[in-house]
C-alpha cells in the first residue's frame, strides 16, 4: 500500500500549488490512497465546504483538519454530511463530524485518524490523545492493517512522545500544524513510520504560507492578521510511504515539489470552480 500524505495546503496559493503539482506527483509517487491535511485551505486558517468538496474533486481521498475544523460555519454545519473530512478525534462525543473512518483504496482498505495536540491550542479544547490512543487503534487495525493517524500538535516533545506510544500500534504518525517540513523522518524499531511534520502546501517564501509583510506588522502592532495569503514560489511538500501487507512500513520520503507562479486568469478559474463545488 503507498499512500501519499500532502501537507497543509495554506489558502488560495496552497490549494493552486496542489492543483498544479498533481501531474507529476503521479508520474513521480504513484499512489493507492490520497490524504491532504486542508486545516489551513481556506483563507490561511479552516476550510470552508466548498474547498472541501474541490480539493476532493482534485483528487485527495481524505481531508484532514486540526485545531481551525470549526473555523468557518459552512463546514461546521455541513461536515457530517462529509465522510471525506475528519476533525478531530479525541474531542468531545458531542462535537459534530468524525475523527476517525476506515476508506476504501481499490480492493483494500486504509484506516485514518486525527488527534490534536494539548499544547498551544487556546480556541479548540481536547481530550488527552494519549489516553484513548490505544483503544482507537486497536479498533481501527481489526479493520485492516493499514491506519494512518494525522497528529496535529504545537511541540515537539508531544509528537514525538506520541511516535513512541503509537509505534507498532499503527501504519504511520504523520505530524502537522507547523507548516515547515522537518528532517527526522524515520520508521521506529516497531514498523511505525513518523515524520515531526511534513510541511506545508504553498507559498515557501512565506511566514507558514501567509504573507511576510502582514507577519511582520503583526509582530510590530501586537494585532493579528491572518487574511493574507503568500503567493512566492509556490511548492507542494508532504510525505510518501510504503507500507507492507502486514501495515508495517518499509519506507517514507519527503516530498518537495515546486510549481510554477500563478497566472491571474488561472487564479480565477481556480474561484470560479469553487463556486460551483
Amino acid at each position: 500500500m503507498k499512500v501519499l500524505y500532502v501537507a497543509e495546503l495554506v489558502g488560495k496559493a496552497g490549494v493552486y500549488a496542489f492543483k498544479k503539482a498533481l501531474p507529476e506527483l503521479k508520474q513521480r509517487y504513484p499512489w493507492d490512497f490520497l490524504i491532504a491535511c486542508a486545516d489551513g485551505a481556506t483563507g490561511g486558517n479552516g476550510l470552508g465546504r466548498n474547498h472541501a468538496a474541490y480539493i476532493h474533486k482534485l483528487g485527495a481521498n481524505v481531508l484532514t483538519t486540526g485545531e481551525c475544523c470549526y473555523y468557518k460555519k459552512d463546514l461546521t454545519e455541513n461536515i457530517e454530511k462529509l465522510p471525506y473530512v475528519l476533525r478531530p478525534d479525541n474531542l468531545n462525543p458531542e462535537a459534530p463530524g468524525f475523527g476517525s473512518r476506515v476508506y476504501k483504496a481499490g480492493t483494500e482498505k486504509v484506516a485514518v485518524a486525527v488527534l490534536l495536540g494539548q499544547n498551544g491550542f487556546g480556541r479548540l479544547h481536547s481530550n488527552s490523545p494519549f489516553a484513548m490512543l490505544a483503544a482507537l487503534l486497536e479498533r481501527l487495525r481489526r479493520e485492516t492493517p493499514y491506519v494512518i493517524v494525522d497528529f496535529h500538535a504545537q511541540a515537539s516533545a508531544e509528537k514525538k512522545t506520541l511516535f513512541f506510544a503509537a509505534d507498532g500500534r499503527c501504519s504511520a504518525v504523520i505530524g502537522s500544524h507547523t507548516r515547515v517540513q522537518t528532517a527526522d523522518e524515520c520508521i521506529l524499531s516497531g514498523g511505525t513510520a513518523v515524520i515531526s511534520d511534513a510541511g506545508r502546501t504553498g507559498s515557501r517564501e512565506s511566514v507558514g504560507g501567509c504573507d511576510t509583510a502582514s507577519r511582520i506588522q503583526e509582530y510590530l502592532s501586537g494585532i493579528p492578521d491572518w487574511t493574507r495569503d503568500a503567493w512566492d514560489q509556490p511548492e507542494l511538500q508532504g510525505v510518501y510511504i510504503d507500507i507492507g501487507a502486514d501495515g508495517t512500513a518499509r519506507s517514507i520520503q519527503r516530498i518537495r515539489i515546486e510549481v510554477p507562479a500563478a497566472p491571474q486568469q488561472e487564479t480565477a478559474r481556480d474561484e470560479e470552480a469553487l463556486t460551483s463545488a
